[in-house]
């Protein structure tokens, strides 16, 4: 092989295998997908203090609710549930993801319910265990993955357990719990917040209930058809628990996957857990976009991140652009083609690029409340422009296997963010160049893989674009904000290739 430095084919084949190297990740808050068919048989699940909203209704900031201490919008619902999830997998399937990600789905007092009250039952409002079990006997039947988000550094203020420990010195849940006069609220709550006391996973009897027992929350959910857990908070946790965690999910299934929300620099967080959401690369991808980031400057930075981290974690963590915690996409970058940009990079980057629902339909909405607005069905057609993009977007990375396992190897560029995704077969090897800047830039770059022929087309996936290489370079002309993905022409011409004895 004449790229030395990269891996076997046999390195290549086996991320290929791994089901969590690379894959499209689409969340749903499950809530706010898919109105209910059944929604006047459970009216009575969203009683006061709750309330149920019209689909049509977008969710806006609300008032404090004195008597439960919680924000009328984290108790205003819209009533989507498991089943009619399940009604719209046409859609999710036809739209491409390999993974459907969900946002918290046990029982709680919240709609986001990361205030748990009893994590072994799923939301009455959402469903049972057996709905669960359906919707990932679904997914695998049409080759997608289901994960489930774990919330375990803290509970609900209202949850049984708690309640116990609080009113109760000799409660068996005493020592679950930091309770005590030295904290403000007599108990320790995350980040202060009274109404998700902290959970004292210091307590092996804490963490036999949450991940290390066989009948534990973790594992069962496992043992029952789910795929992998994404850990709320994981940050907080640290690397011992995580790793114990790791090592029991994959202990209830060998194949499963345990990502870690991690909004710091991903160095280190490998192998106690499989992968992190990779905040730090979509903030390049998106200061690089918008023109606070210098192309050089954002190549640098990741490749340095790749080789601290290492690219095998880098590959199994998620791409974040947007989520139920940030603005959506569209008001974080409202420049049709500077949004398109850190799409593209997204989808370019090692890691698995993550679709925020009702982002690919062009949704709007601020802040929380504003991001979790109920899905806009209405905006699914066939002429909506955001969601031709997203499908262009998904078609390439499904099309280009680079993109979901190959190695990273940065270029040297003036002005563009330059790089390549490269494995053992040549064809396959993707040669990215982004211009966010509103001028054109005229460039030579070097290609810096030696299996790449003189006078090689170079197709751009996204584009009609077309180029040449000459002496292991490229000359193009980026237009303004713009990127370009290339990939080599290898196939035989008249009988003829120069590729017929490359690899």
């Amino acid at each position: 092989m004449l790229a030395a430095t990269l891996p076997d084919a046999k390195t290549f084949a086996a991320r290929e295998r791994d089901w969590w190297n690379g894959p499209i990740v689409y969340q749903i808050f499950v809530d706010r997908f898919a109105p209910p068919a059944n929604l006047e048989a459970k009216r009575h699940l969203y009683a006061a203090p709750r309330s149920l909203r019209p689909w049509s209704e977008d969710p806006k900031p609300g008032t404090l609710n004195q008597e439960v201490g919680l924000w009328s919008h984290e108790l205003a619902f819209w009533g989507g549930d498991l089943k009619s999830l399940r009604s719209k997998l046409d859609y999710v399937r036809a739209l491409g993801p390999d993974v459907v990600y969900l946002n918290p789905i046990v029982e709680a007092l919240t709609n986001h319910k990361y205030d748990a009250l009893d994590y072994e039952r799923v939301a009455p409002e959402y469903g049972t265990r057996q709905d669960v079990i359906d919707l990932a006997h679904e997914l695998h039947a049409h080759g997608m993955k289901l994960m489930l988000d774990g919330v375990f550094n803290h509970m609900g203020r209202n949850a049984p357990r708690f309640q116990s420990a609080l009113k109760d010195p000799k409660s068996p849940y005493r020592n679950w719990f930091f309770i005590g006069s030295k904290y403000p609220i007599g108990y320790r709550a995350w980040e202060t917040v009274a109404n998700l006391p902290e959970l004292r996973i210091e307590n092996p009897e804490v963490r036999k209930y949450l991940w290390e027992g066989p009948e534990s929350v973790v594992q069962k959910y496992l043992k029952e058809g789910v795929d992998g857990w994404r850990l709320d908070t994981a940050f907080e946790l640290g690397t011992k628990y995580l790793h114990e965690l790791t090592t029991a999910a994959h202990r209830a299934k060998s194949d499963s996957v345990v990502i870690g929300e991690v909004w710091n620099y991903p160095e280190g967080w490998s192998p106690a857990m499989d992968g992190i959401m990779n905040f730090h690369a979509g903030r390049i991808a998106s200061a690089f976009a918008t023109g606070k980031l210098e192309g050089p400057v954002a190549g640098h930075m990741l490749e340095r991140m790749i080789a601290d981290s290492g690219i095998e974690p880098v590959l199994r963590s998620w791409l974040v652009l947007d989520n139920h915690d940030t603005d959506r996409l569209l008001n974080l970058l409202p420049d049709e083609k500077s949004r398109h940009i850190a799409q593209a990079l997204q989808f370019t980057l090692p890691g698995a690029p993550v679709m925020y629902y009702g982002t690919e339909l062009g949704m709007t909405g601020a802040g929380d409340p504003g991001s979790r607005g109920p899905m806009r069905w209405d905006l699914n057609v066939n002429s909506n422009p955001e969601l031709q993009w997203n499908r262009r977007l998904v078609e390439m990375r499904k099309k280009v296997r680079s993109l979901r396992i190959g190695d990273f190897r940065r270029l040297e560029s003036e002005h563009l963010l330059a790089f390549l995704r490269l494995t053992d077969r040549v064809g396959e090897t993707a040669i990215v160049l982004a211009n966010p800047t509103d001028a054109p830039v005229h460039e030579i770059v070097g290609i810096r893989d030696g299996r790449i022929m003189n006078g090689t087309r170079l197709t751009d996936r996204l584009s009609s674009a077309q180029t040449l290489t000459f002496a292991g370079m490229v000359e193009v002309t980026l237009p303004p904000k713009s990127i370009r993905v290339f990939t080599p022409v290898t196939t035989a011409r008249g009988g003829y290739t120069p590729y017929k004895r490359i690899e």
